[in-house]
């Protein structure tokens, strides 16, 4: 039996967390991707011609909305699950009555909640800026979803493994940030070297970006099924890793 009490618990008190540092959590990424679209969209946008026959402020927003979601659904997650382990109460998550499944509900459900509705925040906040229009608003949907569920559940892994706030830092930063702009946020791949699009195919988030971006358009640089394979691929590969770290103990009873 599933103990939903645990879950709603644990979910409640990530979610308050958000009002009490609306700032950081809400406010901050918001104000970041106006002005990525003032700069990119539209001073930058205005002199560039069109990109895959669709304008340039248009095409950067799939890259932009999953930049924001990326990183606060990894510090969501990770901070999470880290302050337990910083203050000690670990230990009281590990005696409940609760399994590690429930335990992973409760925090990434919250983080995904987050993110999710920044996503869709900044979405809105898009249409203000440029004129666009998503062909495939279900699978949007959907895509946004899975990324931040991906990107949570890795967040809790980093969570998990770090011993200190410079390195739940370090992995956002100087791994997943240049991740999402190299995997094509900001441009199409057509326009690289036949080298670099290559090493752009080893670039998981880049599979998250292609098949975001084809729910807006109705194209991108690979197939929608690829890319929600991949993203599927992914989410159970973190969980096989949470669930191996729970079950050692890995940095959580140490």
């Amino acid at each position: 039996m599933i103990n939903f009490e645990a879950i709603k618990a644990i979910y409640k008190f990530e979610m308050a967390r958000t009002f009490r540092t609306i700032i950081q959590s809400l406010i901050s990424p918001v104000l970041s991707t106006i002005l990525y679209f003032i700069v990119f969209g539209t001073a930058i946008g205005k002199n560039m011609q069109l990109v895959s026959e669709i304008p340039y402020g248009a095409f950067i927003v799939p890259g932009l909305i999953l930049l924001t979601v990326s990183m606060q659904s990894v510090t969501n997650a990770s901070f999470g699950i880290f302050f337990p382990k910083f203050l000690g109460t670990t230990y009281e998550l590990l005696s409940a009555p609760i399994s590690y499944i429930e335990i992973i509900i409760g925090y990434v459900g919250a983080a995904t909640t987050k993110s999710f509705c920044l996503g869709l925040i900044i979405l809105i906040t898009s249409f203000f800026f440029v004129d666009i229009k998503v062909v495939y608003p279900m699978l949007m949907l959907l895509m946004l979803f899975l990324s931040c569920v991906s990107f949570s559940l890795l967040g809790f892994i980093i969570g998990i493994w770090s011993d200190n706030f410079e390195q739940i830092n370090f992995v956002p930063m100087l791994i997943i940030t240049p991740l999402v702009f190299l995997g094509g946020s900001f441009y199409t791949i057509d326009i690289l070297p036949i080298f670099w699009q290559n090493i752009t195919f080893f670039n998981p988030i880049f599979y998250l970006i292609s098949g975001f971006r084809f729910s807006f358009f109705g194209e991108g640089e690979v197939s929608v099924w690829i890319s929600i394979f991949s993203t599927v691929i992914f989410i159970v590969i973190c969980n096989i890793i949470i669930w191996k770290m729970f079950k050692t103990g890995y940095k959580i009873k140490t």
